[in-house]
């Protein structure tokens, strides 16, 4: 093939161009995608292995075809066609993918599908086709730029070298900066401008002017990323897809990452103090010691803040006790503190992860709160017998550890962490939280029984 010169550049040029794009948008995509899942199945291993193996997939048949393709067909003209299809495709995601995961869930809750049948589906209808199309890139660079056979293997390594430099790129730009900054549908639409635009080259000039297209969506309001009732505030951040709900009555919830948990609540009437749910188990653990009075309480460690319900709790009914909550995400933190009053001057906020903030503190709690789990996600390495072990090290002599798992009628992720706890803990005691899918776990370090918990009850007042 002769090498043809557009306006001072080659067509080598623009196809290695195209190529580093490519390899940009394929990974960037993939970042995308779980962020878009991760607001309706929530952040899990499962997840991460279906989006893998169906990018890989889609990956072997786009190889597959574009090797057909660029056999029968080596044009540049019909290659850039198909990739500024890939980034039209790209665009359009963004706007249909609220509507088919909220059918997918839909779907589930009504007609309870197996699961992980149902994710792959969605998965293959959102993203198989503009990774199929991005992937052809790589076997029509190599027929069209292929000269002589004897430089074939330097040409392959150095084409496929680009397409993992663009690669890193599309690893760390959405995850870095765009997804934090402007969202993740709308960085979808701007990588799909990206293959776009790099694609025009190559087009006829009739069809160039068609780059309005994504550039008209690139500016059109998407809304937010799920619609959910009274939805106050949203925000996409490195860690989480956070949003707040307000219900007529003024009481907001915090929701994480699509989950329908509830991770913190406030109530606009500010003499109310329990709750209803898990949280106000909690500040009863320190009863499982002998004659506890209220006063014997000095430190407590929350692992997972949120938005600081449990930390208010323990304020309203132990006074100015002093509270180190354990955040990993620093916006996490400014929501609790905008929309939930976590301002209380007795809790000190630590952003990092729990195990990390445990094995470098030298601070012993009479009760640690571990509230990092949810019904999608649980941080293994909070869920182990070594942090365990790192919680006991951390404890007053009388300290107490209070965790929540969810069973979803299903207890057998309650029971592992019954005989977790037991190799570490000489008392555990389980119950269910009424009308809640949750059951609330409690660890003393030191022997206790249920019949102390009874009598230091029938003192117990939540009012100071």
């Amino acid at each position: 093939m002769a090498v043809k010169r557009t306006g001072g550049y080659t067509v080598q040029h623009f196809l290695t161009m195209l190529v580093l794009v490519g390899g940009m948008v394929s990974l960037a995509l993939e970042m995308c995608a779980e962020r878009l899942l991760e607001a309706y199945f929530g952040s899990s291993l499962l997840i991460w292995a279906l989006l893998i193996g169906t990018i890989l997939l889609s990956l072997t048949v786009g190889y597959f075809l574009g090797g057909k393709l660029a056999d029968h067909y080596p044009s540049a003209q019909v290659l850039c066609t198909l990739t500024a299809l890939a980034g039209l495709t790209i665009s359009l995601v963004s706007f249909a993918s609220p509507a088919i995961l909220n059918w997918s869930t839909t779907g589930l809750k009504n007609t309870s599908p197996d699961a992980l049948a149902s994710t792959l589906l969605i998965e293959i209808t959102l993203f198989a086709v503009p990774v199929i199309l991005l992937s052809f890139i790589s076997p029509f660079a190599i027929r069209l730029l292929s000269r002589e056979v004897g430089r074939s293997g330097r040409l392959s390594g150095s084409l496929y070298g680009l397409s993992t430099l663009g690669s890193i790129l599309g690893t760390f730009l959405p995850s870095l900066l765009l997804i934090p900054s402007i969202g993740v549908r709308r960085s979808l639409l701007l990588f799909g401008v990206f293959i776009f635009a790099a694609s025009l080259w190559g087009m006829r000039r009739i069809w160039r002017f068609s780059v309005v297209i994504p550039l008209i969506l690139l500016v059109l309001p998407l809304g937010p990323l799920k619609v959910i009732p009274d939805l106050l505030y949203e925000k996409e951040s490195p860690y989480n897809y956070i949003q707040v709900t307000q219900l007529p009555d003024g009481t907001r919830q915090l929701l994480l990452n699509g989950d329908e948990s509830i991770h913190s609540i406030y109530y606009s009437d500010h003499r109310r103090i329990l709750t209803g749910r898990y949280w106000d188990y909690g500040i009863v653990a320190p009863y499982f010691n002998p004659g506890f009075q209220k006063r014997q309480l000095q430190r407590v460690g929350i692992i997972g803040l949120a938005g600081g319900t449990m930390a208010r709790l323990f304020t309203q009914v132990y006074g100015p006790v002093a509270i180190d909550g354990v955040e990993l995400d620093p916006e996490v933190v400014n929501v609790g503190r905008q929309y939930f009053d976590m301002n209380e001057p007795n809790l000190h906020v630590y952003i990092q992860d729990g195990r990390t903030f445990l094995a470098a503190t030298q601070k012993k709690y009479d009760v640690v709160i571990l509230d990092a789990m949810n019904q999608s996600h649980i941080p293994f390495q909070l869920a182990t017998r070594e942090f365990f072990h790192l919680i006991r090290d951390h404890l007053s002599p009388t300290g107490v550890v209070v965790l929540n798992a969810f069973h979803t009628r299903d207890y057998r992720l309650v029971q592992a962490f019954v005989n977790t706890l037991s190799q570490v803990f000489p008392s555990i005691y389980t119950f269910d939280v009424p009308g809640r899918l949750t059951t609330e776990i409690i660890a003393t370090i030191q022997p206790t029984s249920l019949e102390t918990f009874r009598a230091n009850m029938a003192q117990f007042s939540p009012m100071r």
